[in-house]
């Protein structure tokens, strides 16, 4: 994929990936990466929490595709968020996936000892076992504390995106400090009738585009990375298909409308 990011310690990464998260059965997993690779994701994101590392170890050993054209990440879960515990975690996640280093390596939750497990990540950095270092779920004051206590920036925040719930005031400080901003669920996982509503529809019939090839435009024309999942190929290459068009001032301005300012997963009350 010849789009790309580039992170703030010179790492270039694809401007969008494909995600794993619930895809529990193994064979199914393995086939569905084998196939998004096939269509052009150069870009595999999983984590231990998900299952399903070996599965995408034997997708990535079966693709054809070189290792260095391709950039995989998984994250660290909570009962291994501590210092030691990201020792093992690294070290079992590279034995699952059968690799020998990550392109990116992230805590997945800002739970327990998360600054322990960062100086284990900043070690993995400095050692090359990793390219990049980033977080999930890092709220803008949880991660200004943690930027000013710690000798590495993260390369990257993990957050929930879309356009019911768009997190601009999370896009600016992100910008600010130059870490680039994933999102995560960023077709809202259908909730809410997000693939049907009609704003999105009106601007999908001008440019001749899917309603889910304008939202993840939407989010590249933003900066934002986004992390697609599907098991369908043809929804697979369609979803690739984003980067022949641009969205006017006033088609951003009007999507900037459907924001809702709350989780499309949660009661709005619920803090995340």
């Amino acid at each position: 994929m010849k789009e790309k990011f580039v992170l703030n310690n010179g790492v270039e990464i694809p401007k969008i990936g494909f995600g794993v998260f619930r895809m529990t059965d193994e064979s199914a997993c393995e086939e569905a990466v084998v196939q998004a690779i096939k269509a052009g994701y150069r870009l595999i994101d999983t984590a231990a929490a998900y299952g399903n590392e070996e599965a995408v170890g034997r997708a990535i050993s079966r693709c054809g595709v070189p290792r260095e054209e391709l950039f995989v990440t998984t994250k660290l879960w909570i009962p291994d968020i501590s210092y030691e515990g990201a020792k093992r975690g690294l070290t079992q996640s590279l034995e699952r996936l059968e690799l020998d280093y990550l392109d990116m390596y992230v805590i997945h939750q800002p739970y327990h000892d998360y600054y322990g497990a960062w100086k284990a990540l900043e070690e993995f950095y400095e050692q090359g076992q990793v390219r990049a270092i980033s977080v999930d779920n890092f709220t803008q004051d949880r991660l200004a504390d943690f930027i000013f206590w710690n000798k590495i920036k993260p390369m990257a925040n993990l957050l929930e995106c879309n356009p019911f719930f768009q997190r601009t005031d999370e896009e600016a400080y992100l910008q600010s400090q130059n870490i680039l901003m994933q999102a995560w669920s960023p077709l809202a996982a259908g909730q809410n009738d997000l693939l049907a509503d009609p704003t999105i529809c009106k601007i999908a019939d001008t440019h001749h585009k899917s309603n889910a090839q304008i939202i993840l435009h939407w989010l590249v024309q933003r900066n934002i990375l986004p992390l697609v999942k599907t098991s369908n190929p043809q929804r697979m290459k369609e979803n690739l298909d984003i980067f022949d068009f641009e969205l006017t001032e006033r088609e951003m301005k009007v999507i900037s409308q459907l924001d809702k300012g709350h989780t499309c997963f949660m009661p709005r009350n619920t803090r995340l």
